[in-house]
């Protein structure tokens, strides 16, 4: 009989910290409402909390004022690059050597050049938006210097 009284204690004792364990987590585990695991709040905090640092958009740039563009702005912007330094080849600005068999071949010739492209050097020296006039113009402006 004594053995019947220690194995209902066991068992009671087993059902009780059972029972303690259950009164311990359940509360841990259960939802609150105002937790921010709530569906209707929590999220929109969520969103907050990882945004990212910074935001990249790519937007057209803003037109830049129209009108021609005088000969020499054109040059100092486009054309100095390589004729000022000589870079691939381009006869320099100062050398009136170099530049005497090209004026030699006369304004259309280096129209034609400037308008078309030459060796490394693309068409309209690369700034495809100028004008054939203000090329032109700018060639005028170049032929001023090397003569």
């Amino acid at each position: 009989m004594a053995e019947q009284h220690s194995s209902k204690r066991i068992m009671w004792a087993t059902i009780g910290v059972a029972a303690v364990l259950i009164a311990i987590i359940y509360p841990l585990t259960v939802k609150n409402p105002g937790s921010a695991a709530d569906a209707s709040k929590g999220n929109d905090e969520a969103d907050v909390r990882i945004q990212p640092v910074a935001r990249f958009e790519l937007a057209k740039a803003a037109p830049v004022a129209s009108g021609p563009k005088d000969a020499a702005t054109i040059y100092n912007s486009v054309c100095g690059a390589c004729h000022n330094s000589g870079a691939a080849g381009a006869p320099k600005i100062d050398d009136k050597g170099a530049w005497a068999p090209r004026v030699a071949t006369g304004k259309e010739a280096l129209y034609k050049s400037a308008l078309g492209g030459k060796n490394a050097m693309p068409p309209k020296g690369g700034a495809a938006d100028l004008s054939d006039d203000e090329i032109k113009a700018t060639v005028d402006y170049i032929l001023g210097k090397v003569k």
